[in-house]
């Protein structure tokens, strides 16, 4: 399977807001004067350092009529993060060795209007200590249960440092889903969809962000609940083809990302029943309509099944979008 880095196109529909390389949603920061109240002040708020330059903040989504647009997270007074509404988790940079920082969260929906702060949380990051190539090691003996139908326990033992181990981070196959700090081996892992296998890892991280490898894995499988997988799929998919200036042709692909807990930043598309690409953004991924066109040779007539599916913020591959059929130097219908 080849990997490639998003550039997507421009949308084609009147009025939409481009960007050059990313997508992203239209919406303008000011207060918004429409119907209805203020988001809610986000609960749940942790903060962990995850080095001597970092910390890791959680929290718990917010229900909102419209919907939450954006997060912004203060550092003290001063807004140091906005990430989509998607989202419940950052990772803090650029900060001090050894020092004690308060971060708060609030809520902006999509109308713009601005919730009120989040309870404040501190964190000490540790003492930066140069020259340090040592990794932690493994964590041992990893156990999990499950807690329903969209959480499960996980549990290990601790990792030893030659500097002391920072943070503990939980991987669901190849992504990072959740953080702890380096006193804490057990944790709740929360978000996950109803009757689906997992396999989680946990890997230790010191005050110079060496990572240990991974733990054994831990299979778990959530107990079924309502959610039969069709909600993952992206929606509103087309595609088309279009002839190049190098003579080309290319499949043009236009989809809505589903709507799920977390952000969506990889996509694999299907050609004819196989693999063909992996879409990764590199950096804010689209969160309404998004557009992306690959190559598919120089001859026309030639037709080509295609879908597409996302990586969901669980770690997992969600559903299949709808299938369709394109012919190489044949217009759009």
């Amino acid at each position: 399977m080849r990997r490639v880095r998003a550039t997507p196109a421009l949308p084609r529909a009147a009025g939409a807001c481009a960007a050059l390389l990313l997508l992203t949603a239209c919406g303008a920061d000011g207060g918004g004067d429409g119907d209805g109240h203020a988001p809610g002040a986000p609960v749940g708020v942790t903060a962990a350092a995850g080095s001597a330059t970092t910390v890791h903040v959680m929290w718990d989504a917010v229900t909102a009529d419209p919907g939450i647009r954006v997060y912004e997270i203060y550092r003290g007074t001063t807004k140091v993060e906005e990430v989509p509404g998607s989202e419940h988790m950052v990772d803090v940079t650029g900060l001090k060795s050894a020092t004690v920082y308060a971060f708060t969260v609030r809520a902006r929906d999509t109308a713009g209007r601005l919730g009120p702060s989040s309870r404040e949380v501190r964190a000490r990051t540790p003492v930066a200590v140069a020259a340090d190539r040592s990794a932690p090691t493994r964590p041992s003996a990893p156990r999990g249960r499950v807690v329903g139908s969209r959480a499960v326990q996980l549990s290990w033992g601790g990792s030893t440092d030659d500097r002391g181990v920072v943070s503990y981070d939980v991987y669901q196959g190849g992504a990072k889903i959740h953080s702890v700090g380096g006193a804490q081996t057990a944790t709740v892992v929360t978000g996950l969809r109803p009757g689906t296998r997992y396999s989680f890892t946990v890997r230790a991280r010191d005050a110079a962000d060496n990572l240990s490898p991974a733990s054994a894995a831990v299979p778990l499988t959530t107990a079924p609940g309502g959610d039969d997988g069709r909600g993952t799929a992206p929606t509103g998919f087309g595609a088309s083809t279009h002839r190049g200036g190098d003579g080309a042709y290319y499949i043009d692909l236009s989809w809505v990302p589903p709507r799920t807990d977390g952000v969506v930043t990889e996509y694999q598309i299907d050609l004819d029943g196989r693999p063909a690409t992996s879409l990764v953004w590199g950096g804010t991924a689209p969160r309404d309509r998004a557009t992306y066109s690959f190559y598919a040779g120089r001859k026309a007539g030639e037709s080509h099944r295609v879908r597409l599916r996302a990586r969901l913020p669980d770690g997992t591959w969600g559903g299949f979008s709808a299938e369709r059929t394109v012919t190489t130097g044949e217009a759009a219908p």
